[in-house]
């Protein structure tokens, strides 16, 4: 399945060693993977660490009111509705040629209170009542780059504004060695949240690859312990990162300011190439 959306050209691949499982692309950019059949089956590494955010941040079932920023196939919309009943989901999704091909072709789990709204992220999460939420997702790719206003205080400020008490909001990041772009977005965020740990695989801290950073924050202690646990035990080991380790990752960078910010970095020829690997 093939058709052009408003970001490009967008397909779904379905996935031949399991049935009723797709992969979305835009531009040939992986996007999402969706198991209609399993919604606990999820691809990428990062949506895997995501999911243990999710797993973590309250008790086991306990329904949830989510903000996505970012939709795709609506994977993680899927999970929560599955292994939270109950819970209260809102996607924004800015292209909306991409948001009707995956309602025509790969529809929402019966019963799933999941609404989806064609809306600017940003836009949308400002345009939000204050403390209406338990968590907010920013996972708002233009293609493979992270658009420079979803970079900036003003947009952690807005995800702030919107949790409640001892909410938690989630963040999905990709770059490389020297890690700029990522020291900024853990300045950013600091300088919003009381609280922040790093999730990421070892060899894309150390440079050796780009990849994924999942980043947690929220005004309560984070379930650090828990996630290092999990996320320790997955098929690619990552490294939960916090306290001095994450300031000294941190280093001297600067929040971003809106008139500073920059998109994420372009993924290098051949990153974002394997079906299985982390994706934005």
């Amino acid at each position: 399945m093939t058709r052009t959306v408003d970001h490009g050209l967008a397909r779904l691949l379905p996935d031949l060693d399991h049935a009723n499982a797709w992969l979305l692309t835009v531009e040939d950019a992986p996007q999402s993977y969706v198991n209609l059949a399993d919604p606990h089956h999820l691809e990428f590494e990062y949506v895997r660490r995501i999911a243990h955010v999710l797993d973590t941040v309250a008790p086991k079932g306990q329904p949830l009111d989510v903000l996505h920023l970012g939709g795709g196939a609506l994977t993680l919309p899927r999970y929560v509705a599955a292994t939270r009943p109950g819970s209260r989901q809102r996607v924004i999704e800015a292209d909306g040629g991409l948001a009707d091909l995956v309602a025509g072709h790969l529809p929402r789990p019966p019963g799933a209170d999941i609404t989806v709204q064609v809306d600017d992220a940003l836009a949308a999460v400002t345009a939000s009542p204050e403390s209406s939420v338990d968590v907010v997702i920013a996972d708002v790719y233009g293609g493979s780059r992270i658009p420079a206003h979803m970079t900036t205080l003003d947009c952690a400020r807005a995800c702030a504004r919107v949790l409640r008490r001892g909410g938690v909001h989630v963040a999905n990041l990709a770059d490389a060695q020297p890690l700029t772009f990522l020291r900024s977005q853990l300045a950013t965020l600091g300088a919003v949240f009381a609280e922040t740990c790093l999730v990421a695989e070892p060899a894309m801290l150390r440079g050796r690859r780009f990849g994924n950073a999942v980043l947690v924050a929220g005004d309560a202690p984070l379930p650090v312990a828990e996630l290092a646990r999990r996320a320790a035990a997955d098929a690619f080991p990552a490294r939960t990162v916090d306290g001095e380790a994450l300031a000294r990752l941190t280093g001297n960078a600067a929040p971003v300011t809106t008139d500073a910010a920059l998109p994420s970095p372009r993924p290098p020829r051949g990153a974002l190439g394997q079906f299985a690997s982390s994706a934005g």
